[in-house]
């Protein structure tokens, strides 16, 4: 499959990063939320920061994909354990950590204060609303918690609001087919995604499906660069 380049000119949450409990039934009886919460936190956190999880998620591939973001101010939605987000402060990004739950964020402060992070900041936001004041960061990153959203049109909006004129909002979620990771019932296929985007306002959109074994990358941006 060729890299797909789109252009078109109408213009946490928790991250679901690993396999689902055998025991779950084989319907989806609740949200991808309700799934999550079958796990602890610390099982959870253990599992994002997994060598398993480095070997799909490929960081150093995202993070050169992502080009040079030394000095950009940069919001992680769903950073759950602080699994991007960390890296990304650690490349020179002024990172803002932002998650619903209060157990992930307390452990990205317990990562600042142990690995000296200066760069690195939370954010408890509600389900609703990505937190975000209007023209606040040049880049939001979303990695494998896009599916966790509801009323996305209403809150990618909102996250619009919040980015910088030319800013971008890169998403990294599961492919809408069967593999060994990601959420059994929820995956969203990209086109459902570039729908829903578009209905948000989002006008210019590059898919990535070559980079990563597990995932796309769309990547919106606020103008053509």
């Amino acid at each position: 499959m060729k890299n797909l380049f789109i252009v078109i000119s109408l213009g946490g949450l928790l991250a679901c990063q690993g396999q689902e409990p055998k025991h779950r039934k084989e319907h989806a009886p609740g949200t991808a939320n309700e799934y999550m919460h079958q796990s602890s936190v610390n099982d959870l956190a253990s599992r994002f920061e997994s060598p398993e999880r480095d070997a799909y998620q490929k960081p150093e591939k995202v993070l050169s994909y992502l080009g040079n973001i030394s000095g950009k101010k940069i919001m992680d939605i769903g950073s759950g354990s602080g699994y991007f987000s960390v890296k990304m402060a650690k490349k020179g990004a002024r990172v803002i950590a932002a998650d619903v739950n209060d157990e992930f964020q307390a452990l990205i402060k317990e990562r600042i204060e142990g690995e000296k992070i200066e760069n690195l900041t939370t954010r408890k936001i509600p389900y609703d609303s990505p937190g975000l004041e209007d023209n606040e960061v040049d880049m939001v990153l979303m990695v494998n918690t896009y599916h966790h959203i509801e009323n996305r049109p209403e809150y990618f909006a909102k996250v619009k609001n919040g980015l910088k004129s030319r800013g971008e909002l890169v998403i990294i979620d599961f492919f809408d087919a069967e593999i060994p990771v990601g959420p059994r019932h929820h995956k969203i296929p990209i086109d459902t995604v570039i729908s829903e985007l578009k209905k948000a306002g989002y006008t210019h959109f590059q898919v990535e499906v070559n980079l990563l074994p597990y995932q796309y990358i769309i990547r919106c941006k606020m103008g053509l660069q």
